[in-house]
């Protein structure tokens, strides 16, 4: 049994990533993984790391059982939209606030970093609401996605992590959205296995 996080990034829970959610969520478990969910915009925590490093501020209840969640699965998938070319600040506040040293990631005497998330994989489901996916690699460089995958969940060691982008969402259908969301069910047998 495959053991399965789902962390939704979208601070509103009326929308397509929700949608998007249920869908991997029903066929991830229709399929034998055991799956929990971790909905970021749900979550009461102060999204400020206001000393930076210099001093640690207290984890707030639902922070900690995300990390918990985070540490027991085996593959995580994190779904969000895409606002100004990055995820939504709350996404952004929880890395801030919960992917800190001696947690997800450490540095040892001579500087060098090692993952504390080895053995984990992911995946990466991205919403746009006007911006393609052309448009987003050759005129943007996927500035986002290199931030999430690159610069935070390769950082502390998930590997291999997959991506996928939906959009542009405001030319989608319905007839579109129900190919994706049928793509999405796939994408969670695939991750089952």
């Amino acid at each position: 049994m495959k053991k399965i996080v789902v962390i939704n990034g979208h601070p509103d829970k009326e929308n397509l990533n929700s949608a998007i959610v249920d869908s991997y969520i029903n066929s991830a478990k229709q399929n034998g993984s055991e799956v929990r969910y971790i909905a970021i915009g749900a979550l009461d925590f102060n999204p400020n790391l206001q000393f930076g490093y210099s001093q640690r501020m207290e984890l707030e209840p639902g922070l900690v059982k995300a990390l918990e969640d985070i540490k027991w699965s085996e593959h995580t998938v994190w779904i969000h939209p895409m606002w100004w070319l990055g995820m939504p600040a709350i996404m952004k506040g929880f890395f801030d606030r919960a992917f800190l040293p001696g947690i997800t990631f450490k540095r040892d005497e001579k500087g060098v970093t090692e993952g504390l998330l080895k053995g984990k994989t992911g995946r990466i489901i991205t919403t746009a609401g006007d911006l393609s996916l052309t448009l987003y690699k050759e005129i943007y460089k996927s500035s986002g996605l290199v931030q999430l995958k690159e610069g935070i969940l390769a950082y502390c060691g998930i590997s291999p992590i997959e991506s996928n982008f939906i959009g542009p969402l405001n030319e989608l259908n319905e007839s579109d959205t129900l190919q994706w969301l049928k793509k999405i069910k796939h994408l969670a047998l695939l991750d089952s296995k």
